[in-house]
C-alpha cells in the first residue's frame, strides 16, 4: 500500500518535472503563460486609466442670442462632462461638424428662449447625442440634463424672490427632496474599476486554455503525453493529469500575484480584502480551468486548433460571464451554458471579496459552485484522456501513450 503511494507521488512529480521543462522550452506556451498573461491585462487597461470620458467637444447653435441663452451655454460648458468648443450660426453646420467628427453632441437653443421663460412659458432645449456611443451619449445626456436643472433652479429661486420669500426659504421650497449620493465600490464612477477586474478573470481562463491546449497538441503530434522517462511502473491517466494541471495551477499562481497584486495596486482600483483571502477561491479555480483545458485540449491534433477554439469562444465567455450584460438578465439557456466556464462563478466571487469587502459567507454558493465545476472537469478530463488516446490509436495505429520504465 505504502510502495503503491510512494510510486503514484513520484510519477505524479516526475510528470511535473516533466511538464515544466516541457513548458519553458515551448517558445509558444512560455509566450501565453507568462507574457501574455502578465502583459495582456497590462496594455488593455492603460486606456481606461483615466477612468472617465471628460470635456467631450460639443457645438451649442444658439438662435435666441440673448443674456440667458448664454448663460445657459456658459453654465453647460463649465460641467466636467462637455466642453463647448463650436458655436455655429445654424442647425445645419452643427450636422456638419458633427459628421466631420470635431464634435459628439450638439444642443440647440430656439429663438426666442429668453421670451419664453419670462412669459412664465416653458421653453424648449434640443440635445442632439450620438447614440451609437453609450459612454458619450451618457456624458453629452447628463451634462445637458443638469445645466437645464441648474437653470430651471435659479429661475425658480428668482421668481419666489421677486414675490417677496426669504432666499432660504425659496432654495428650501425648490430642493424640497436633498438626495445624498454614494458611489459604493466604485467612488470615481469609472469604467476601468467596472470593467477590468472581470477582464483579468477571463484573462486568467483564456490564456490558461490556450497555452494547456497549446502544449497538448504538441503532444499529439509527437504522439506521447510527457517528454520523460522519469516515471515507474504503469502510469495512469489520474497521474498524468494531477501531474500536469499542478503545473498549470504553479504557474498561474505565480502570474497572478503581479496581475492581481502589483497590477492591481498599480491601476488604483479599490480593495477592501487582500489577496490572501481571495488565494483559496483562485486556487479552486484555476484547477477548475486547467482540468477544463485538459479536457478539451486532449482531441485538439495540432497546436494551431487549439489557438482557434479558444480564440472563437473567447466572445462568449465575455457575453456569458456578467460582465456585458447581468446574468439575471440572460435568458434562461445562456445562463445555464455561462455556468460551462468557470469565469462566471469566480467573477461575482472575486467582487464579493476583493471590491466589495464580504467575507467568505457571502461567497459560499460560489465555492460550491466552483468545486463542482473542478471535480466534474476533473472526472471529464479522465474520460476525454481515454477515449482521444483509444481515438488516435484506432485511426493511426499509434498510440498515445506515456513513456513507461521498469519498476
Amino acid at each position: 500500500m505504502l510502495k503503491a503511494i510512494k510510486n503514484n507521488a513520484q510519477n505524479i512529480y516526475g510528470i511535473f518535472l516533466a511538464e515544466i521543462r516541457e513548458s519553458f522550452n515551448d517558445a509558444g506556451a512560455v509566450l501565453i503563460f507568462l507574457v501574455a498573461a502578465i502583459i495582456y491585462p497590462m496594455l488593455y487597461s492603460t486606456g481606461y486609466m483615466n477612468e472617465s470620458i471628460r470635456e467631450i467637444p460639443v457645438a451649442v447653435v444658439d438662435l435666441d442670442h440673448s443674456a440667458l441663452s448664454r448663460q445657459y451655454s456658459r453654465l453647460l460648458d463649465a460641467t466636467e462632462q462637455v466642453k463647448v468648443t463650436e458655436k455655429p450660426m445654424s442647425l445645419k453646420e452643427a450636422e456638419t461638424l458633427f459628421y466631420e467628427g470635431k464634435i459628439h453632441g450638439v444642443v440647440l437653443i430656439p429663438a426666442e428662449f429668453e421670451k419664453a421663460l419670462f412669459r412664465g412659458e416653458q421653453a424648449k432645449v434640443t440635445v442632439y447625442c450620438d447614440a451609437g456611443r453609450f459612454f458619450v451619449y451618457k456624458q453629452v445626456f447628463t451634462a445637458a440634463t443638469y445645466t437645464t436643472g441648474m437653470m430651471n433652479a435659479g429661475i425658480e429661486i428668482k421668481s419666489m424672490l421677486a414675490t417677496g420669500k426669504m432666499y432660504e426659504e425659496a432654495v428650501n421650497r425648490c430642493e424640497a427632496i436633498t438626495p445624498q449620493m454614494f458611489d459604493a465600490y466604485n467612488p470615481s464612477s469609472g469604467y476601468a474599476t467596472f470593467i477590468v477586474p472581470g477582464i483579468l478573470m477571463i484573462v486568467i481562463q483564456q490564456t490558461l486554455l490556450i497555452g494547456i491546449g497549446l502544449l497538448f497538441g504538441k503532444h499529439y503530434e509527437t504522439k506521447k503525453l510527457i517528454a520523460t522517462g522519469s516515471v515507474k511502473g504503469r502510469v495512469h491517466s489520474i497521474q498524468v493529469i494531477l501531474g500536469k494541471s499542478s503545473v498549470y495551477v504553479a504557474l498561474y499562481l505565480a502570474t497572478t500575484l503581479v496581475t492581481l497584486v502589483l497590477f492591481y495596486h498599480w491601476m488604483g482600483f479599490p480593495e477592501k480584502a487582500g489577496f490572501l483571502r481571495i488565494y483559496p477561491l483562485l486556487l479552486l479555480f484555476i484547477y477548475a480551468v486547467s482540468f477544463m483545458g485538459i479536457a478539451i485540449s486532449v482531441w485538439f491534433r495540432k497546436r494551431v486548433h487549439a489557438l482557434m477554439f479558444i480564440v472563437f469562444i473567447s466572445p462568449v465567455v465575455f457575453f456569458l460571464c456578467g460582465i456585458a450584460w447581468p446574468m439575471d438578465s440572460l435568458p434562461g439557456a445562456a445562463r445555464i451554458l455561462g455556468y460551462l466556464f468557470p469565469t462566471t462563478t469566480m467573477l461575482p466571487a472575486f467582487l464579493k471579496l476583493r471590491i466589495m469587502g464580504g467575507g467568505l459567507d457571502s461567497v459560499r454558493h460560489e465555492i460550491t459552485v466552483l468545486s463542482i465545476q473542478m471535480v466534474g472537469y476533473f472526472i471529464l478530463a479522465l474520460v476525454s484522456n481515454k477515449l482521444a488516446m483509444q481515438r488516435n490509436s484506432r485511426k493511426t495505429g499509434i498510440t498515445l501513450t506515456l513513456p513507461e520504465t521498469p519498476a
